[in-house]
């Protein structure tokens, strides 16, 4: 309905923004409108390949911080882009399909979210086309966050997670 939530925060050093971009490990707290931290999202360093498998992007989300809910773990894929989210034992509980070209500047990109047999398609995140002179000449996005109202909570805390994982990886610049 229009009103701010949560308010995103990056801990991270200048360092690391310069030097690894968008490939950069970094930790980011999810505020709340009172000014508490509920979520806590971490990213370790990993080199970015799409060639060698053994560079997969992977997260951990925490909510409240210390009580780990969930992983997102990209899955090696030659064409597309594909994550499993993963509870907080390390089990795939749902997955996340990118398309074909991930990096189209026009109409929105949806990444599916979709059941672990792949059967049934229970939302999405979509990063939403601003317009040709935002899209071009600033590095901010708008993203929607679409699941079922009676998702696990946790559950929706880690596709926050993955939310911050998809831009970071397809749609941050490197300059």
């Amino acid at each position: 309905m229009g009103q701010n939530v949560f308010y995103a925060v990056e801990e991270n050093d200048c360092l690391s923004r310069q030097c690894c971009g968008p490939l950069r490990p970094f930790n980011i707290h999810i505020l709340d409108n009172f000014g508490q931290e509920v979520i806590s999202i971490t990213r370790p360093l990993k080199c970015m390949s799409c060639f060698f498998p053994c560079c997969l992007q992977e997260l951990e989300v925490q909510a409240p911080p210390g009580n780990t809910v969930g992983y997102v773990i990209q899955q090696w894929h030659p064409l597309s882009p594909k994550f499993i989210v993963a509870n907080e034992h390390n089990e795939p509980v749902l997955k996340i399909h990118g398309p074909f070209c991930g990096w189209s500047c026009l109409p929105d990109v949806d990444f599916e979210i979709v059941t672990m047999d792949e059967v049934s398609k229970i939302g999405k995140i979509s990063k939403q086309w601003t317009g040709l002179l935002r899209e071009a000449f600033t590095d901010a996005d708008n993203f929607g966050i679409q699941f079922p109202m009676d998702l696990d909570v946790r559950m929706k805390a880690v596709m926050i997670g993955a939310c911050f994982l998809i831009d970071f990886m397809f749609f941050e610049t490197t300059n």
